[in-house]
């Protein structure tokens, strides 16, 4: 009855256009008075959830990116994209993919990645003659590379949610399947050109590539000293994500000096809104996790499945099923908090490592940000692109199963996420 009220109430509040992180705090507190326990304990529940020195990270990876969204990163990403891989077939597609890959793995937002590439790189496209709906979906489903190709604050929150899993292990274990899942999309963008007609950029010639990699080096430069600081073991998530903010207001100063004070304003507003949010709804999935914990879910859950099948490649399907379900309903920082400690145990009891399944939750969650009916850069990318939700999901098809074949491959080869954190750590 009290595992009942608790979901009862929270999908309910979520129905009612309650956002996610009250509807967590709501339903925790009524779990807590339903069973007796007292209402300090749930509150030191939910500040014990915040209270973690790797959280830090967060609002500094955040504000990193937003800066480089902000002074002049992501146009000169795409500058040196569309000189490498312009003369595609269907090029601007595929310099999308290749400017997410490379905007992604330093901003480490999918959401940022959309909004600030998309304003870029759909204007462009629209003028050089291609379709309205494909400049969407290119740029929302690539947009999630920022969230497997480290850094990324969401693998900091599933490593807290998964009670001790390495950030370094995870940064280093989201480079090949990020890579894989950018090649798969750009594949399909190139065979989705071919299909419509699409023509190529005229190649500028190794000159003006080699000019636009050394003038897009000092944003680059930024993953470098995230990832590597983190790597190297000379400083913590926290510290690195300190120093690349600093290093990113540096770069949009003094080299690209784009970096107004509005901009500045517009950079640190959005960046404390964000962290706020995300803050909230630690805390409050925290409290959450203590009463899944209490009614036995992950238990309840393993046991469930493997009532069904005890052949891990099922089991691995089915959690994959599950959590592209809950990918397409629910927000996806909520969903790391929720189901990591519900699924985690499952995924370990049949041998998958907690790093690769991190990999996997990521990469499904993602899936999900573009997707109806709650998909955030779905969104995004519409309202940028000036089409309708119902006409891009039309012709998005392509993108999903080419995300898709990344997932399988990364969920059924456990060497494509594990063999880099095996050899280096």
């Amino acid at each position: 009855m009290g595992l009942a009220l608790l979901f009862g109430l929270f999908f309910g509040l979520m129905v009612a256009g309650v956002p996610v992180a009250f509807a967590l705090g709501i339903a925790t507190v009524a779990g807590f008075l339903y069973e007796g326990l007292p209402l300090f304990v749930a509150f030191q529940r939910i500040l014990s959830g915040i209270s973690v020195f790797s959280l830090l990270a967060i609002p500094f990876f955040i504000f990193a990116g937003e800066l480089m969204m902000q002074g002049g990163i992501a146009a000169r990403l795409v500058r040196l994209a569309a000189a490498a891989v312009g003369a595609l077939r269907g090029g601007l597609g595929v310099v999308n993919v290749a400017s997410s890959m490379l905007f992604g793995g330093i901003s480490g937002s999918a959401v940022a990645d959309t909004s600030a590439l998309g304003s870029i790189l759909i204007p462009v496209m629209k003028e050089k003659g291609y379709d309205a709906d494909y400049n969407v979906n290119v740029t929302v489903t690539s947009s999630i590379a920022g969230i497997v190709i480290p850094p990324s604050h969401n693998m900091i929150l599933f490593a807290v949610a998964a009670g001790g899993v390495s950030v370094s292990r995870l940064f280093i274990a989201g480079i090949v399947p990020g890579i894989l899942m950018c090649l798969c999309l750009g594949v399909a963008a190139y065979l989705v050109a071919v299909k419509r007609g699409y023509g190529g950029e005229a190649f500028p010639g190794w000159a003006v590539l080699a000019s636009s990699f050394v003038i897009a080096l000092p944003g680059l430069f930024t993953a470098v000293i995230i990832v590597g600081g983190v790597l190297s073991g000379i400083m913590t998530v926290t510290e690195s994500g300190a120093l690349g903010a600093i290093y990113a207001i540096a770069v949009t100063t003094l080299v690209y000096r784009e970096l107004t004070w509005k901009n500045f304003k517009v950079a640190v507003l959005r960046s404390v809104i964000t962290t706020s949010l995300v803050m909230i709804l630690v805390g409050c999935a925290s409290g959450f996790a203590y009463l899944l914990a209490l009614y036995r879910v992950p238990e309840l859950l393993a046991g469930a499945v493997t009532v069904v099948s005890d052949n891990p490649l099922v089991i691995l399907l089915m959690l994959n099923l599950i959590l592209l379900t809950l990918g397409m309903i629910m927000d996806m920082a909520a969903l790391i908090l929720i189901c990591t400690p519900i699924f985690l145990p499952v995924a370990v009891s049949i041998g998958v490592d907690p790093v690769q399944f991190g990999i996997i939750l990521l990469m499904n969650l993602g899936l999900g940000l573009c997707t109806p009916p709650v998909g955030a850069c779905l969104f995004v990318g519409c309202a940028v692109g000036g089409v309708k939700i119902q006409d891009a999901v039309k012709t998005i098809w392509p993108f999903y199963l080419a995300i898709l074949v990344a997932l399988l491959l990364t969920t059924y080869i456990p060497a494509i996420s594990m063999t880099l954190p095996n050899l280096i750590q």
